[in-house]
């Protein structure tokens, strides 16, 4: 049986991002995305599911770091609306709990309860490693913030159901593999992703990003950070929409490489349905 890999504890979000897209697939839990990427470069797993930005949190700032140096390529990606649940023993109930644990991201979208209820929060390491250190006690006291399936895996009771704040929190997923599988052209709505660092000239950053706006391409990310922790040394990180093989891309791309230091695709994959679905603001 295939495997790929998912930051986090069974249960975790990344896990259910597996089971959606890959259901035949072994998910194997790693403690850190530096373990994720290592188990890729050993081979131990073929895939890893990693994520790179939530629509309340912002991007995964390590991804950023991780993997233009990986080696790895982007070969899809997968959007999951994030429910919370507040879970805890059976027994348990909304009066009974006194303190909620998760990750510090989980407890922060869903302040709403925490305020209705009075409950302090505890920040651990993973939303299903909360659930699991629950699930060990035999504290009624106690409650987590996780997903539905760290529940049913850790037999522990809902209390309520779906509490974030938000109903958009979505968090988008890469799907990465050791073997580029570039997406074939003209077959649908293609996201291309890259890193880039200008030359040290000046206004070398407008001039190498005009040829998107002259070419009509629609860039839908746009990050930058640093390099080694040198101010001097700026990274971007780039989603526009369309191939590289469609003449306006390739002209943008060819007038970004005239002005950069360093340009490299890390993936041209299918653009995720959820894209399409989501209704643009007026």
């Amino acid at each position: 049986m295939k495997k790929i890999v998912f930051q986090g504890e069974p249960g975790a979000n990344s896990h259910i991002a597996c089971a959606d897209v890959y259901p035949d697939y072994e998910a194997v839990p790693a403690p850190t995305f530096e373990d994720c990427f290592q188990a890729m470069s050993r081979g131990d797993v073929d895939l890893a599911m990693i994520p790179i930005e939530n629509s309340l949190a912002g991007r995964v700032a390590d991804i950023h770091h991780l993997l233009p140096d990986s080696g790895l390529h982007i070969i899809g990606e997968y959007f999951l609306p994030i429910r919370f649940q507040l879970m805890a023993l059976k027994g348990a109930t909304l009066e009974t709990i006194k303190t909620v644990e998760s990750h510090v991201h989980a407890l922060g979208q869903c302040r709403r309860i925490m305020r209705e209820h009075g409950y302090r929060a505890i920040v651990a390491g993973d939303t299903a490693g909360a659930a699991r250190i629950i699930s060990e006690t035999d504290d009624l006291t106690r409650a987590a913030l996780a997903p539905r399936f760290a529940a049913e895996i850790y037999g522990l009771d809902i209390l309520a159901e779906n509490v974030e704040d938000a109903a958009h929190n979505t968090t988008r997923f890469v799907i990465l593999s050791r073997e580029p599988a570039h997406a074939a052209y003209g077959a649908g709505p293609v996201i291309t992703t890259f890193v880039f660092r200008v030359r040290n000239i000046p206004a070398a950053l407008y001039k190498a990003l005009g040829g998107f706006a002259t070419n009509g391409i629609n860039m839908t990310k746009l990050e930058s950070y640093q390099l080694d922790g040198r101010f001097s040394a700026t990274r971007f990180y780039v989603d526009v929409e369309g191939h590289p093989q469609d003449s306006g891309l390739a002209h943008a791309l060819e007038e970004l490489a005239f002005f950069s230091a360093e340009l490299r695709i890390l993936g041209v994959y299918p653009a995720a349905p959820f894209r399409a679905d989501v209704v643009a603001p007026r």
